[in-house]
């Protein structure tokens, strides 16, 4: 049964993807090296061959001359024609009616070729062939002399060649060995630096220790690694001391109202088990009793669902989409005043185009709205202004209330800040955090100031967008 072609280079891959960086340096290094060794030899061997025929050539033409001068002198039938010495120098006359002369004891050469008889009869000067056909392959030079030609051959000798490929072959194989043996050395001494990485990485994911840097060494991609891991264990660090920060100001925030809820609930339990319920406490006290139990869970579900949101960071499933900043601060200044009927709040809205996501967005406005609601006489309205400066969505929140204090100016925005004066109002301290942090992940800048009316104006700085084609702009109050 036949594999399919494709399934060995898979295989192939697939093994070579498992093998370790050390062992491919190893490999890719001894193949390298091999390949090398084997071109160097092809070409050494070609330009050996060469050199070693072209000097061949160049003695028989220098023999064939001094054999056809003597023939031009004697004769090509009485030239003298000394016995074979071995030399491997083999000589042989061609006469004029084609037959030929060789010295006593010369081991017999191959047949006079066609193209050496025209040789002999004047068709051409002179000849160069080689004849591979026999056990013993011999080069024959063919020179034009007298009525006929002398031929001088030698046999080719490729031990000289198949020496150098032995020779060669052993110092590529040495060569290899070497190329893997530095090829790991080179690895072993390249990789040291991973090496200590991921010693240290696995240290800091033992023992939890976001605080040892790894040392910065080498150069080039190595450090710029090293860098990047070492920014990513402070920015894990940064996450880590945030997350410890909210908890502790969690828990620090959480603690008044369960003491409160908790005392108050152990009163009524207490009054119930002694039957005196109705008795101690007065109708008004009862009722007040209750309605402090109730604001109590409401600011615990308030507070809850603000650090959920809080915790959350920046991450947010919510896609982005292009929408109309009025229709979202409409919305929110609806939903406050359905919360809050007693708040005014008078609009002056441009439509204005951003590019953001709409529940977050609907979520900073309404916590802006509820922060000047919280602050603003009774007789006097929260101002909603918003409107197009630029390439920037300018929102303003504006009460008539107090104001901040310029000392509390710079943290108004910092979690769980509360100024003096907020301490009796509810709240937890969360929601201007969560507008700066909204405003921040849509590539705005929220500041506070004084208003005009002596209270806080909050303004929200956001980018603009494009307006959808065939959308005209429109105006709410």
């Amino acid at each position: 049964m036949s594999r399919p072609a494709g399934r060995e280079p898979r295989r192939l891959t697939r093994w070579w993807r498992r093998r370790s960086l050390r062992t491919r340096l190893t490999v890719i290094a001894a193949t390298a090296i091999a390949v090398s060794v084997f071109v160097s030899f092809q070409v050494a061997s070609e330009l050996l061959d060469w050199q070693l025929r072209d000097s061949v050539e160049n003695q028989l033409r220098a023999d064939a001359r001094v054999l056809a001068t003597d023939a031009g002198r004697a004769g090509l039938a009485q030239v003298p024609l000394p016995p074979y010495s071995g030399t491997g120098r083999l000589v042989r006359v061609i006469l004029p009616d084609g037959s030929t002369r060789t010295p006593a004891g010369q081991p017999a050469l191959p047949p006079v070729s066609e193209h050496a008889g025209r040789v002999a009869q004047g068709a051409s000067a002179d000849l160069m062939e080689s004849n591979d056909s026999d056990e013993d392959g011999y080069l024959v030079y063919t020179l034009r002399a007298g009525d006929g030609a002398v031929q001088v051959a030698r046999v080719v000798d490729d031990s000289p060649v198949n020496q150098f490929g032995f020779g060669m072959l052993v110092i590529g194989l040495l060569c290899v060995v070497g190329g893997a043996l530095v090829g790991r050395t080179v690895a072993r001494t390249g990789l040291a630096p991973i090496d200590r990485l991921t010693a240290a990485a696995v240290r800091v994911a033992h023992t939890r220790d976001l605080d040892a840097d790894i040392p910065d060494e080498g150069g080039g991609e190595i450090r710029r690694l090293i860098q990047s891991i070492n920014d990513m264990l402070a920015a894990l660090r940064d996450s880590r001391r945030a997350q410890r920060l909210l908890a502790e100001d969690a828990a620090h925030e959480l603690k008044t109202p369960l003491t409160s809820l908790r005392l108050n609930i152990e009163l009524l339990i207490r009054l119930d088990r002694r039957g005196t319920l109705d008795t101690a406490l007065s109708a008004e006290s009862r009722t007040r009793l209750l309605n402090d139990l109730g604001a109590q869970v409401a600011e615990l579900s308030t507070l809850a669902a603000e650090l959920t949101d809080l915790a959350r960071g920046d991450v947010s499933d919510e896609n982005t989409e292009l929408l109309d900043l009025a229709d979202v601060v409409m919305a929110a200044a609806a939903q406050a005043r359905s919360r809050v009927p007693d708040i005014e709040i008078v609009l002056d809205l441009t439509s204005v185009w951003v590019s953001g996501r709409p529940a977050a967005l609907h979520r900073a406005v309404l916590n802006l709205i509820d922060n000047a609601g919280k602050w603003s006489p009774a007789d006097q309205p929260v101002q909603v202004r918003l409107r197009a400066e630029g390439a920037s969505a300018m929102l303003e929140v504006d009460d008539a209330g107090p104001g901040i204090d310029a000392a509390d100016a710079p943290r108004v925005f910092d979690r769980f800040y509360r100024a003096e004066s907020a301490r009796a109002l509810p709240g937890s301290g969360l929601g201007l955090s969560i507008v700066q942090r909204v405003v921040n992940a849509h590539g705005g800048r929220a500041t506070v100031a004084r208003s005009a009316r002596g209270g806080a104006l909050l303004r929200v700085d956001l980018p603009t967008a494009t307006p959808p084609a065939r959308i005209a702009p429109r105006t709410a109050g």
